[in-house]
């Protein structure tokens, strides 16, 4: 017999029966579900990765939608459990949906939800802060001072890299992307060299003009360059942050070759997927290169990472933070929770999903639509006029 799952129960009495798999940051959604009238339970398990079966123990034999986490397996199992329960939504707490099925969840008609629009600026700083951290190597000073090492100043004690005037290489200048390229050239004067499959129209007005602004107060214009290649921004760029989607075509999209043709020194930044990166052959190349540098908040085979990765001192590496601010947390609890409230209540969908700060202002009271359901067409799903 299977143990008990452990829960807490908001609005016992609520006609629809809402399970959330991890308690989430803040209130505000657990709000917004009760006062429409649902029960909300939120597992309190003390696990940090649901199995399958711990997830299939809380939807039980009736449930409307569950709230899910980018590390539960969401496949067929657990699609066919939710519709013979019932059940018609579920929603990642994230923007990514790597670890769902869509093709289940389409053929059991359950309407899968995921979080955009909230996290561009929180991932774009942590990128930002790799970078940093990485160029001037913070972390290996900060460990050097706690051990007590240091007897006083040096000449090469931790020299790092001067990111002014240097430049920035950015693959994939989506939203995430060009806002962290504004950081980094806005913040340090970097030029800027991107590679897309779309031209970033506006991130390169951003550059002109601020080049320009730079040039009427008497310091060097910054530039802006599309490449041609993923591999001209590896060659020519001091600091490369990695911002593309995963799919089949970016699947080790830095290996062995491409790290290769890399400046010796320069930084390595990725807060995107961890498999666009082949972590065995980027170990090598730290070890072969202790001038390189890397700043990683994704991996592989997350949550472990690769032998000798953690040895490395020219690593700077955090557990998957870059949407870990307070603001976009609950921003995103509250989009995951509307996703699923919304399908529930039958209401349209959202209109465009990078846009959803009128789910965000608690001052007023949230639309009725699903903020992002990222199968909606599938499902022949209507549209909000709002």
């Amino acid at each position: 017999m299977a143990k008990p799952i452990s829960i807490e129960v908001w609005n016992p009495s609520g006609k629809y029966r809402v399970v959330s798999t991890k308690s989430m940051p803040g209130t505000r959604w657990i709000r917004l579900l009760t006062d429409q009238d649902c029960r909300v339970e939120i597992c309190t398990e003390k696990k940090t990765i649901l199995s399958v079966e711990d997830i299939l123990a809380l939807i039980g034999n009736r449930c409307d939608g569950v709230i899910g986490q980018l590390t539960e397996d969401w496949g067929e199992v657990l699609f066919s459990a939710l519709k013979r329960a019932g059940g018609s939504a579920f929603s990642n707490m994230a923007v990514g949906y790597n670890n769902v099925d869509i093709n289940a969840a389409n053929k059991y008609g359950i309407a899968v939800g995921n979080t955009p629009g909230v996290l561009t600026e929180t991932t774009a700083e942590l990128a930002a802060s790799l970078s940093l951290a990485a160029a001037r190597r913070i972390v290996e000073a900060d460990q050097f001072m706690r051990a007590g090492l240091y007897d006083g100043w040096l000449p090469h004690l931790f020299v790092g890299n001067l990111l002014k005037g240097q430049t920035v290489g950015v693959i994939g200048a989506g939203r995430i992307g060009s806002a962290y390229a504004r950081m980094m050239i806005e913040g340090f004067k970097m030029n800027l060299i991107y590679y897309d499959l779309y031209q970033a129209t506006r991130l390169e007005k951003f550059v002109t003009a601020y080049g320009q602004f730079l040039e009427a107060n008497g310091e060097q214009p910054v530039t802006w360059k599309r490449a041609a290649s993923m591999e001209e921004v590896l060659r020519e760029a001091d600091v490369i942050s990695l911002h593309p989607v995963l799919d089949k075509t970016t699947y080790h999209l830095v290996n062995k070759e491409s790290l290769a043709i890399m400046k010796k020194e320069a930084i390595l930044v990725n807060a995107s997927r961890g498999p666009v990166i082949d972590e065995a052959a980027l170990v090598e190349h730290l070890k072969a290169n202790p001038m390189f540098r890397v700043g990683l908040d994704v991996f592989e085979d997350e949550p472990f990472m690769k032998p000798g990765l953690a040895e490395q001192k020219n690593a700077v590496v955090v557990p998957h933070i870059a949407s870990a601010s307070k603001w976009t947390r609950e921003g995103m609890a509250t989009l995951a929770a509307l996703n699923v409230l919304g399908k529930i209540k039958g209401y349209p969908i959202w209109g465009d999903p990078n846009r959803v700060e009128p789910f965000l202002d608690e001052n007023s009271p949230a639309p009725t639509a699903c903020p992002s359901i990222v199968n909606a067409k599938q499902l022949g799903l209507p549209s909000s006029k709002l």
